[in-house]
């Protein structure tokens, strides 16, 4: 069983994630599925799928960067936008961040950061 201030975080990340618009269908249900399973029989093992969810889903920052130098990158965004982005993504990296910083994939990040403690 999770701590209480541990639970509260998540749950805290678990709703910013689910109230972005860009977030992935399967991110919200697995976020929803976790909470729903808090103090449940069911809750070490959504806690798991959740956490398995969002490895798959948070964007790394070089992945981002490939992305958004990518002709796709152009399409999806529009060239200015692009632009900045790339920008503002190299300097994050150079900074040491690993992981892109849009409010989904922002609060998916904290989230894992604290995986080590969710998967005990």
């Amino acid at each position: 069983m999770m701590n209480k201030e541990l639970v509260n975080y998540v749950m805290e990340k678990s709703k910013e994630l689910i109230a972005v618009p860009s977030c992935c269908a399967e991110a919200k249900a697995a976020a929803n599925s976790w909470m729903e399973a808090v103090g449940t029989e069911r809750e070490a093992e959504e806690t798991k799928k959740y956490i398995a969810e969002l490895e798959e889903d948070v964007v790394g920052i070089d992945d981002l960067i490939s992305l958004l130098e990518s002709d796709m990158g152009t399409k999806i965004f529009g060239a200015e936008r692009t632009a900045a982005m790339i920008q503002h993504s190299k300097e994050r990296k150079a900074a040491g961040a690993v992981y892109c910083d849009c409010p989904a994939c922002a609060a998916g990040a904290a989230i894992l950061e604290k995986k080590d403690e969710l998967l005990q």
